[in-house]
């Protein structure tokens, strides 16, 4: 199971389903861009990934909205903190990188304190750069997610 936190709006919906389509698939090419509908809140979506269920977090961050960076931070630190979370890997994804106002990763971490939050907490914290849209980052996100099932 794949528990997705993130802001409303930050792509949570359509990067899951480029994830499970990748996975259909089982190749690099994440195809065309699946129709979503707008979430409200968390979503918790079932990842299989090459038969073996996962159990991971993920929380995702909309690189191009720094309206919402104190928002995310807040929700990050709530999810970091919660006990019953406080034994799984995280995986922090940065999407809509491939906007033209985004941000950089260097800019965002620093928004974050992203390196102040990684040396505290209790749990792994990998950091990954995304676009939902144009497949950017995918691959990389289904190896963190393939590696984390192993542990």
């Amino acid at each position: 199971m794949c528990l997705v936190l993130g802001p409303s709006g930050v792509g949570k919906t359509l990067l899951m389903k480029r994830l499970q389509k990748l996975c259909a698939k089982d190749s690099t090419d994440p195809g065309d861009v699946p129709p979503t509908q707008p979430t409200v809140g968390t979503n918790l979506t079932d990842l299989t990934i090459q038969r073996i269920r996962v159990t991971v977090r993920e929380f995702i961050v909309d690189a191009a909205n720094p309206n919402q960076i104190s928002a995310s931070c807040i929700q990050l630190l709530s999810m970091l903190s919660a006990p019953a979370l406080s034994t799984v890997a995280v995986l922090v994804v940065f999407n809509k990188t491939d906007l033209p106002c985004c941000m950089s990763l260097m800019e965002m971490k620093s928004l974050f304190r992203l390196d102040d939050i990684i040396a505290c907490s209790k749990q792994p914290i990998t950091v990954v750069e995304t676009s939902a849209l144009d497949g950017t980052g995918l691959q990389e996100m289904l190896q963190w997610l393939h590696s984390s099932a192993s542990h």
